[in-house]
């Protein structure tokens, strides 16, 4: 598909007709339809069917559909970086995290970077331990922030700060923890297990074969989002970085790191040959800050 048939198939998709995409192109009748009957004759397919006097789209243009729009998300993002340009601002960061630091660090970081650069703008994608060395490689990410090091040729890395794992539990149901808690208490305890990629799940994994543990595991889960979720309806405790848990603490939920600590490096990775900017660069020390910061659980 050429980018007209996209921007009109795009069009037609959203409004319903060809009066509407007309309309929101600004361009006649016809030269719709002309433009969408190219589109169907290139693709060998139909993309549209008229039902009740409206088009409705067929199953393969459901399936379209998901990728053109995003390719308009990208092209709306680009529009803002080049009018921020324009207008003689820094630009725009484009980030990669994993689930867990993009639960608090980055958002706080991104937070208190805009409160003196208010003009960057961001992309963030949240990215597993492939999709991250994926996305720097093929440019759709500046800096991948992450408890890993993508092993690649093209890749470096610099090292951000240390995170360390801990228990995430309500406070009713352990009302007089001590400040460090003995790991093999997971035992103990209804546990959400964590079956996602990355260090922070494959540490605690390698921690409960190393000790031997038999937990009750009452829910697998994949993303950190849904464990903390579970913790704070009673469902059991589970284990998480404490940047993570910083980000889920209520007033209810609390977190302890372990007695023999598990501490992770954290690392900002970048292509060897595209690497930070000057802007990207105050955005990574405002990382370093923040990772740093005393008021974390």
């Amino acid at each position: 598909m050429k980018f007209r048939h996209i921007e009109v198939f795009h069009a037609v998709y959203q409004t319903g007709s060809v009066t509407g995409a007309a309309r929101a192109l600004n361009v006649s009748q016809p030269s719709v339809s002309k433009v969408l009957g190219h589109a169907e004759d290139q693709l060998g397919f139909k993309l549209f069917e008229r039902v009740k006097g409206r088009l409705t789209p067929t199953r393969e243009a459901d399936a379209l559909y998901r990728n053109v729009d995003d390719i308009y998300e990208q092209m709306a993002s680009l529009d803002t970086m080049a009018d921020n340009l324009r207008r003689g601002s820094g630009g725009q960061i484009r980030l990669g995290v994993t689930p867990t630091l993009g639960l608090g660090i980055a958002p706080t970081a991104i937070a208190r970077f805009r409160e003196t650069h208010p003009d960057v703008v961001f992309d963030i994608r949240t990215l597993n331990h492939d999709e991250m060395r994926a996305s720097l490689i093929e440019m759709e990410s500046d800096i991948a922030v992450s408890y890993d090091t993508p092993r690649h040729p093209r890749l470096a890395s610099t090292a951000i700060g240390t995170g360390e794992l801990g228990l995430l539990y309500r406070r009713c149901d352990m009302p007089a923890a001590p400040e460090r808690i003995d790991f093999d208490l997971l035992q103990s305890k209804d546990w959400i297990a964590l079956a996602a990629d990355g260090r922070v799940a494959e540490t605690c994994a390698q921690e409960i074969e190393r000790r031997r543990l038999r937990l009750n595991a009452v829910v697998t889960v994949r993303t950190y989002y849904v464990a903390a979720a579970l913790v704070e309806r009673g469902v059991g405790v589970t284990v998480m970085d404490q940047h993570s848990a910083r980000a889920c603490l209520t007033p209810e939920m609390d977190f302890r790191p372990f007695i023999q600590p598990l501490a992770l490096n954290m690392y900002c990775n970048y292509l060897q040959d595209r690497p930070p900017s000057k802007m990207i660069q105050k955005f990574i020390d405002v990382l370093r800050r923040e990772i740093a910061a005393p008021d974390g659980p």
